[in-house]
């Protein structure tokens, strides 16, 4: 831990104890004033902070960022690729710039009214240009109902599931930004009455996943995998995650190469990009793995973290949403490190801004599963609400808000929300 992470930090700008962005957290993002460019940010409290104009005062003057102009950028992409000193070296300017007793931005009324700016008066964006993405299937309890449902409850878990963590390469182009909306996917399903003979038709089953995320940094050149004890030195920060699924497509399509339509539609992310060293003091041991991991997968570091997930739909006849799901990040069982270790060993490189999601994170409670299908049980207890409306899947309509947050004494690192409504499927002439 260091002085960024100190509880008692306080800064000159008015926080509110319940704000996901206290001093302790700056996470970073990309925001857009409406009457100009998009500039890369921070956040504190209600405010964004313009970090392309601290940078152009001359404020990031360290060894690392001097004449570096990263924040001149319109992604975070070669920030990110400088690697984990110039991460700190950054961070550590920012914390003592917003500090109380710092009166460099404090008393500079001409600079500060440059570089915080209402957050109610800017529309965040993507901050990061994302050339891969790869989805994990991390969490046991989620694989386990999924098993139960589809396979034998006796026999959940395939058998290599606990011995590597099992992923996907998803699609990078169709990743969007919290607040965007999305309509129903169409594709080939396969009717309940029928065996073996598919129809074109909208998704029936639309879902969402609950799912947080990791992108990296600097990467690695093929050919040479990434340590597993080097991984907080390519991992750059976390972000929530929301990974859309057509189930009914999925069912038809995924034997024997897995998903593919079903998922390619649509990935929605938070617009704020929380850092390890924001989340260095939630850190915590993970579950017992046994099997014990292969070498290449072992770890002695706690990647691990305690972050409260909490998922809300509201329906369009709703006068409000309602939580439907409440989980935690310290539910997966493959953690972030093992992912990409896992991800490089075979020499695969990896690049700045490439994105990781841990896949569905359920909890041991039906009230912490990640997924409608699970909530539901793949349609047959529906949950209800309070309007009388009821729901297995997702309906036309329907808005789904994630938040994450971590708690300690003295503040919360918040990731603001995801969030995505479902539109009524285009007309198609096919």
């Amino acid at each position: 831990m260091n002085s960024t992470n100190d509880p008692t930090l306080e800064s000159f700008v008015d926080v509110d104890s319940q704000s996901h962005f206290p001093i302790q957290n700056l996470p970073y993002g990309l925001a857009n004033p409406g009457d100009g460019d998009s500039f890369l940010c921070s956040a504190i409290g209600d405010y964004v902070v313009n970090l392309a104009a601290l940078e152009a005062a001359g404020h990031f003057d360290g060894p690392h960022l001097e004449g570096a102009e990263v924040f001149q950028e319109q992604t975070l992409n070669k920030f990110m690729g400088l690697g984990r000193d110039a991460w700190t070296e950054a961070r550590q300017t920012i914390s003592r710039l917003l500090s109380a007793d710092e009166a460099t931005l404090r008393d500079d009324d001409s600079l500060r009214s440059k570089v915080l700016i209402p957050m109610d008066e800017v529309e965040m964006q993507l901050p990061v240009d994302i050339g891969d993405y790869t989805d994990f299937y991390s969490s046991e309890q989620h694989a386990t109902n999924v098993g139960s449902m589809f396979r034998d409850p006796e026999n959940a878990l395939k058998p290599n599931w606990k011995h590597l963590p099992v992923g996907y390469h998803g699609r990078a182009s169709s990743v969007v930004i919290s607040g965007t909306d999305l309509h129903r996917p169409q594709g080939q399903i396969l009717p309940p009455d029928s065996d073996d003979t598919p129809i074109f038709s909208a998704c029936k089953l639309c879902d969402f996943e609950l799912e947080m995320g990791f992108l990296t940094g600097p990467g690695n050149d093929v050919g040479s995998p990434i340590p597993i004890d080097e991984a907080d030195e390519h991992i750059f920060g976390l972000t929530l995650v929301n990974d859309w699924s057509a189930r009914d497509i999925q069912k038809w399509e995924y034997q024997p190469l897995g998903p593919f339509l079903a998922k390619n539609w649509a990935t929605t992310v938070s617009p704020w990009i929380v850092t390890l060293d924001a989340l260095e003091p939630f850190r915590i041991s993970g579950p017992e793995q046994d099997p014990e991991p292969l070498p290449y997968l072992d770890t002695d570091e706690n990647w691990t973290f305690d972050i409260n997930l909490d998922v809300f739909l509201q329906g369009k006849d709703m006068d409000e949403a309602h939580k439907i799901c409440a989980s935690n990040a310290k539910n997966l069982y493959w953690n972030v490190a093992q992912q990409l270790a896992h991800q490089t060993i075979t020499g695969c490189n990896i690049r700045p801004g490439d994105l990781y999601a841990s896949g569905t994170i359920s909890g041991p409670e039906k009230s912490s599963y990640g997924s409608m299908l699970e909530l539901s049980w793949k349609g047959t207890d529906p949950i209800e609400f309070p309007n009388g409306d009821e729901r297995t899947f997702l309906e036309d309509g329907d808005e789904v808000t994630m938040t994450g947050y971590a708690e300690t004494d003295g503040y919360t690192i918040g990731f603001g929300e995801v969030s995505g409504k479902i539109l009524p499927a285009k007309e198609l002439d096919v």
